[in-house]
């Protein structure tokens, strides 16, 4: 995907996601009072993603959860990047 049609796609979801690495990965990190509540969103995310066939990378702490979306694929970012991290923004509420 061409960094300008990224940045078009990327008004398209929630403001804390950041185009990384000349917009060939779509990164943002979410903040939860304890771990049961990181755990919770964590298997929530994983859920999403089974369903949708497109695994992002995440790293989980005590009360972080970061994700990491790309399309391994094609080394870049696809629609369904965009498409997964929507519905990520989804589980937050």
């Amino acid at each position: 995907m061409l960094p300008e049609k990224a940045l078009a796609m990327l008004k398209e979801i929630n403001s804390e996601w950041m185009l990384i690495d000349d917009a060939h990965m779509l990164a943002r990190s979410f903040r939860f009072k304890n771990f049961k509540e990181t755990m919770d969103f964590v298997n929530k995310v994983a859920a999403v993603a089974e369903e949708e066939g497109h695994h992002p990378d995440m790293s989980v702490s005590y009360s972080d959860v970061g994700i990491e979306l790309t399309t391994h694929a094609i080394s870049g970012l696809s629609e369904n990047d965009f498409i997964l991290a929507a519905k990520i923004d989804e589980l937050e509420k």
